[in-house]
């Protein structure tokens, strides 16, 4: 028979704790909701004015703002990111984790001072050497600057468990160094793989700052420089703003919830070898 379960004052306060903090973490994402069907001028929510069946301000973000090519834009900076990401992350962890060079302390030592560098500091110099090299107003100027310092430092903590004997075993079989970095070692860094790929999948799609500062041609906005403009001089439609942070905020939250696991999991492991 099983043992009934009895709720103890403590677990009954825990419960409520629980209750109310996930109450406020959901709602703003339910006032958004609300509010991307209203066509509100000020930001206070009015249920009277919700109307799920008027889906202007979508139709507008589509048709007249030019959100579809910024919608282009974003998903082309952020899969190449992704990639770009991973492939050279993964090849800068081996070279640390797993090869012998002179210097190779000295230099991961460079790595992790980087990350003190707040990125607002490296702003100006960053966008002259972008202006020298001719890629303002370029997606290569949105990727390259997705790669750092935090995702090498990632993905060579989690090197840490792939064991030497496996490379070393290969070594001796005479399997050349692209394929023991291929067959071996990638298939083993799939928990951190997928992480990294979240991470940079959510700084890219985020990402503000930087191009708002590289992309001064309308055609080359992200969806969220493209988002910033919807506001006019004299009036703001909060409804339309909502509307399209929706839309900016769905795509990362679906792919969340498809590689969650595999993203706690790389967390874990990340931090826990080494």
């Amino acid at each position: 028979m099983k043992k009934r379960e009895h709720w103890t004052p403590l677990g009954i306060f825990g419960l409520l704790c629980t209750i109310l903090v996930t109450v406020i973490a959901v709602f703003p994402f339910i006032y958004m909701f609300l509010m991307s069907f209203t066509e509100s001028r000020t930001l206070k929510l009015h249920l009277a004015d919700v109307d799920f069946t008027n889906m202007e301000n979508f139709i507008y973000i589509f048709q007249n703002s030019g959100f579809l090519q910024a919608f282009v834009n974003s998903v082309v900076v952020v899969v190449a990111s992704c990639v770009l990401n991973v492939i050279i992350s993964c090849m800068a962890a081996y070279g640390f984790e797993k090869k012998l060079f002179p210097g190779r302390n000295f230099i991961f030592q460079i790595y992790m001072v980087s990350l003190m560098i707040p990125g607002q500091v490296t702003m100006i110099p960053l966008f002259v050497i972008m202006r020298n090299l001719g890629l303002l107003n370029t997606r290569t100027a949105l990727v390259i600057t997705m790669i750092g310092a935090f995702s090498v430092f990632l993905v060579k903590q989690f090197m840490n468990g792939v064991p030497d004997e496996l490379i070393e075993s290969a070594q001796v079989d005479g399997c050349p160094e692209y394929r023991i970095f291929i067959q071996i070692v990638m298939p083993l860094l799939k928990p951190v793989v997928v992480t990294l790929i979240v991470f940079t999948f959510i700084s890219a799609w985020n990402d503000f700052l930087w191009p708002l500062i590289a992309a001064t041609e309308t055609e080359k906005y992200t969806l969220t420089v493209a988002l910033s403009v919807l506001k006019t001089q004299y009036s703001v439609n909060y409804g339309l703003i909502m509307a399209g942070s929706l839309i900016t905020f769905i795509f990362p939250f679906i792919l969340y919830i498809f590689l969650q696991k595999q993203f706690v999991q790389g967390i874990a492991l990340g931090g826990v070898k080494g």
